[in-house]
């Protein structure tokens, strides 16, 4: 294969896996040698394994959130990245964060940081497919299932202190029933809890920004 065909076959996805490379009558020992040389002549980044990225000029830049469905195909953007996505927490975060049903994973990738943190089968719900850039496109936690997921993962999420550190603010598309509605069917005693004394915060704030 050579360089242009490479091109032609990802097109505007400048990630992509080795697999959609090795079909037909094409040798899988001489791609991957191929492969090999062009991350070497610095071409490609190789981001996990058989995960490749396409460097600049020749490749177009990807979104964090799109390499992470690359990385994980059956995984969403949840947590810390999807709240700094809807502008819910003050915080820059320099790792992407994803749920995943599978075995959890951090990757330190030539991309940036990526965390893939494991959530029951059952769990699995509460995510869009959304519009990055044009032609990128990731899963996204909705806002509330986000915060939910976090408040699921994190131990002691339920503490006061926890909650005021977080600087939580909702964004204007944040639905406090369907929070609630989420929240029940997590069936997790610890995030009842937490839902429950984020709305006296959220309720106070308000009370306070009245005077």
């Amino acid at each position: 294969m050579k360089w242009n065909e490479l091109l032609s076959c990802v097109k505007e996805d400048s990630v992509f896996s080795s697999s959609v490379l090795l079909t037909g009558q094409a040798s899988p020992a001489g791609i991957r040698r191929q492969l090999d040389r062009w991350v070497k002549a610095g071409k490609l980044d190789t981001l996990r394994r058989g995960v490749y990225r396409v460097k600049a000029p020749y490749g177009q830049g990807q979104h964090p959130f799109a390499i992470a469905m690359h990385l994980r195909k059956a995984s969403y953007v949840s947590l810390q990245s999807a709240l700094a996505y809807y502008g819910m927490i003050p915080e820059h975060t320099p790792v992407t964060t994803s749920v995943t049903t599978s075995r959890p994973e951090h990757l330190d990738t030539p991309a940036g940081r990526f965390d893939f943190r494991h959530l029951k089968k059952d769990l699995f719900f509460g995510y869009v497919e959304r519009a990055l850039t044009p032609g990128q496109r990731a899963l996204i936690a909705v806002p509330e299932k986000a915060l939910l997921d976090l408040l699921y993962l994190t131990p002691g999420s339920d503490s006061i202190h926890y909650l005021e550190e977080l600087r939580l603010e909702p964004a204007s598309t944040f639905d406090h029933e369907r929070f609630k509605e989420l929240a029940v069917r997590m069936n997790s005693a610890k995030v009842l809890r937490a839902v429950a004394r984020l709305g006296n915060l959220w309720h106070h704030e308000k009370e306070d920004q009245r005077l």
